[in-house]
């Protein structure tokens, strides 16, 4: 899972490009006339370029839509499980292939469209979900899938921090008076809304659909298809000509003088995308042992509620400062953890579901926090490089945990392991939850 992501640097300098005649004063007259090259003509992406407020929400659906395809799969390991017979290690393994992906690309690519531009990137996120989605279809083996997995998160991993930025460019030009609030709040709703959507169109599939492990990812690549082409006429908002220095990967770098604070942070984000891991992966296998309950729509349903309550809590309570929006977070993740380890002991359904919406909301408020938390702590030009580290940190949260889950599996059974891991990301929200409380109090 991603949530919105701040933008990186240099989008400060963004804007609209200005036609060359505007950049380039005009040779001075002289005496004689001075021989003149045609003037230069409107590229084809410029006459045919969307206003600046339709190319917004262009880039929004395309957001969703990538995002949404990012989770179609948590459903269908299930039927892939069943296929294949592997253990539940490796959807574990396929699912922090994704992470690893989103990783490696937010470290090494994340903010290169403030030297390439925002489109050409993104296009190049369509580029990589398509490619994925044909592996998807053309080698359906684990390792087939491991690969197709990790591919879908370097898309993702240059996606986010992008499509983030542009929007808020592309809303900045169309309402220059308008604050970037809303553009944050859509960015957020895209990003989260999506990895909400996905669990419940694979669910749909696995339940109703013909071919349930090929039809959706045909749905999709008709999809990016009809992305890519829209895309193309979204304008550019960064300026390709402008001075840059040598390109280096992605900085990551923790402020000395609040080292406490700053892993307090990194770990509320590692907790949080802790839950996310954990639903994005294992938690239809926990759903079919523990509450034998095997309808995959159902399975679908459970992780949609998980990270639709994660959405929706960012936009009920977008108003509210930053303090008031942890502590809100901190005590759902507390309480929806504490459900989910009374429904591990009681096999309860009831209590399974409404734990992890609790929790899921708890997570979009703590993350949001953590990056407000991380963010007070920059000077001026470092803002990326502290946020990077929250970011790398988040997405190990989403990868180590179900991976220990994973493990543990093999030589334990599902209720104690479980319960292991509702006891650890407790407590790590128990001691980073109050510490970004304290900070943003003060």
């Amino acid at each position: 899972m991603t949530t919105s992501l701040p933008v990186q640097r240099g989008t400060e300098r963004s804007a609209e490009i200005r036609p060359a005649s505007l950049r380039t004063p005009a040779p001075a007259r002289t005496s004689a006339p001075l021989p003149t090259a045609p003037a230069p003509r409107p590229g084809r992406s410029r006459l045919l370029a969307l206003p600046h407020r339709a190319g917004f929400w262009v880039t929004a659906i395309a957001f969703l839509v990538m995002m949404a395809f990012n989770t179609v799969p948590t459903p269908l390991y299930a039927l892939y499980q069943q296929r294949d017979g592997f253990p539940t290690v490796m959807i574990t393994v396929v699912f922090a292939a994704y992470s690893i992906g989103v990783m490696v690309a937010l470290y090494l690519a994340g903010h290169l469209s403030d030297r390439l531009g925002r489109r050409r990137v993104i296009l190049a996120a369509v580029v990589i979900e398509t490619l994925a989605a044909v592996l998807f279809l053309a080698w359906p083996s684990p390792a087939g899938l491991v690969v197709a997995r990790f591919i879908a998160g370097l898309g993702i991993g240059i996606l986010t921090a992008t499509a983030t930025a542009h929007l808020s460019d592309l809303r900045r030009i169309a309402h220059p008076g308008a604050s970037l609030g809303f553009a944050a709040t859509i960015a957020g709703v895209a990003n989260m809304g999506g990895l909400a959507l996905g669990p419940l169109i694979g669910g749909a599939f696995a339940a109703w659909a013909p071919s349930p492990l090929v039809l959706p990812y045909v749905v999709f690549l008709g999809a990016f298809v009809a992305i890519g082409f829209a895309y193309a006429f979204v304008p550019e908002t960064v300026d390709r000509d402008a001075p840059h220095a040598a390109y280096r990967p992605q900085r990551v770098r923790v402020p000395k003088q609040s080292l406490r604070t700053y892993w307090a942070a990194g770990i509320g984000a590692f907790a949080a995308f802790a839950i996310t891991g954990l639903f994005g992966s294992v938690a239809p296998t926990f759903l079919a042992q523990i509450l034998h309950e095997t309808d995959h729509f159902v399975a679908g349903l459970v992780a949609f509620s998980v990270f639709g309550a994660a959405a929706l809590s960012q936009v009920v309570f977008a108003r509210l400062a930053t303090r008031p929006q942890l502590v809100l977070g901190v005590v759902a993740m507390i309480v929806g953890l504490v459900g989910l380890g009374v429904a591990d002991l009681t096999s309860s359904a009831a209590v399974f579901v409404v734990g992890g919406i609790v929790a899921g909301a708890g997570v979009g408020l703590v993350f949001r926090g953590a990056l407000a938390t991380a963010g007070s702590l920059s000077t001026d030009g470092n803002r990326s490089e502290i946020t990077a580290g929250i970011f790398l940190l988040a997405f190990a949260g989403m990868t180590v945990p179900p991976l220990l889950v994973g493990a543990a599996l093999l030589a334990l059974p599902i209720v104690p392991v479980f319960l292991g891991f509702v006891v650890l990301v407790l407590a790590l929200i128990l001691w980073a939850g109050p510490a970004m409380i304290r900070t943003t109090a003060r």
